[in-house]
């Protein structure tokens, strides 16, 4: 009998330890957290740095040799076409040499032929302005009849405004060249015996408002130095200097976000141009880069962005493909699995890996084609402990659960 119980109690002993190793010993389920595949909209951007300037700039220069008096305007101050912005008392000129004579001539002749280039342009911006508002009559007139969509109409308004916009820049281009032609042309004005000391007047070339003054204080300056630079502030575009692998994938008319500008709202702009040539910059970490600058304008009406100034700062997002309605996970949920994607999805108390066949793709999200459905939750940031078949438990879950 003694025997009995002496066994009774080392089974007893036995099976008690044997329970808590086996609570040692089972394992835990392991915390994740997750989130759902759903469906919406996806939007690819190319995400880069921007600036804002003025898009017809005018740089003043001293028509003559001498000392420039103080000049007074401030950098904001608005000025008219014509108006005298800087005096400069001229000095007696050194007489010109045959090859600055030489030059100066083939400066004039350079001069004229931009001029002439500009009128060109002019006139065929003019033509072209002239074709968009025929069409856009012609299809107000189809709308009307209900011959074509509404969405065309809107097509041939946008063109004809880019046209309109093209000729007032060539407008102001032919008043630049214009202005470079009598600057040069002065350099071969014969001096006049009371050059010394007279008093030249240099006049603003266009409407606008100083941007920058170069020149403060009373100073002798060269001819051609400039003085000051003038703009119109209102007609700004952004200028952003693209990788060269990243602007092969953006093409003129792209419409793009401008973010992080100090307003509480976002902008709409869209690409007016992708330029053809690039340039070599030296990246922040010393490795040379291929750049291309890409040229925006501002879909919004100038009272959304008036704070703006020339060279701002903004953030640039071009799109490059968007979709209103994809299936779509978050890329924090993805892992490499060989040459595939995969992903971990919670079932009941179970991690599940699920190989996934991936389209488009940004920072945060990804195109699911294959592999997940609508509604599915799948872990993020998984760890490199998890396994397929592990026991999980969402963060948000009680802790008896």
């Amino acid at each position: 009998m003694l025997r009995l119980l002496k066994n009774r109690r080392l089974w007893i002993g036995v099976a008690v330890v044997g329970g808590l190793l086996a609570v040692a010993l089972w394992p835990t389920a392991t915390s994740v957290d997750e989130a759902p595949v759903s469906r919406g909209p996806l939007v690819v951007t190319i995400d880069e740095e921007g600036t804002t300037r003025v898009r017809n700039r005018f740089v003043v220069s001293a028509p003559v040799a001498g000392r420039v008096l103080r000049i007074e305007l401030e950098p904001g101050d608005a000025v008219k076409h014509g108006q005298v912005i800087a005096r400069v008392r001229a000095e007696a000129p050194a007489l010109l040499d045959a090859r600055t004579r030489a030059e100066a001539e083939a400066a004039v002749e350079s001069a004229r032929a931009a001029l002439g280039r500009a009128r060109a342009e002019e006139q065929r911006a003019k033509a072209t302005l002239s074709q968009s508002r025929r069409e856009l009559d012609r299809v107000r007139g189809l709308a009307r009849e209900g011959v074509i969509t509404r969405q065309e109409v809107d097509a041939r308004e946008a063109d004809a405004q880019v046209a309109e916009e093209s000729a007032n820049a060539a407008a102001f281009a032919v008043k630049a060249a214009t202005s470079d032609l009598q600057r040069t042309e002065a350099r071969l004005a014969p001096p006049t015996a009371d050059v010394p000391g007279r008093i030249v007047t240099v006049t603003a070339p266009a409407d606008g408002v100083v941007l920058k003054r170069v020149r403060e204080s009373e100073t002798v300056v060269p001819a051609g130095d400039p003085l000051l630079e003038i703009g119109d502030p209102r007609r700004l575009e952004i200028v952003a200097d693209l990788l060269s692998t990243d602007a092969v994938r953006v093409t003129p008319g792209a419409r793009a976000i401008i973010e992080q500008w100090g307003g509480d709202k976002k902008l709409d702009a869209k690409v007016r141009r992708v330029e053809p040539a690039g340039f070599t910059k030296i990246s922040a970490l010393g490795v040379e880069e291929q750049r291309v600058n890409v040229v925006l304008d501002f879909v919004d009406p100038a009272a959304a962005w008036a704070a703006l100034g020339d060279a701002y700062r903004v953030e640039v997002r071009i799109v490059t493909w968007e979709a209103a309605d994809v299936l779509k996970v978050p890329t924090s949920a993805l892992f490499r699995k060989g040459e595939k994607w995969a992903v971990y999805v919670l079932d009941g108390e179970r991690a599940h890996q699920t190989i996934v066949e991936l389209g488009r793709q940004t920072g945060q999200e990804a195109e699911v084609k294959s592999g997940l459905t609508e509604g599915t939750k799948a872990i993020i940031h998984p760890s490199d402990a998890l396994t397929d078949g592990a026991r999980v438990k969402p963060r948000s879950a009680p802790q008896g659960s």
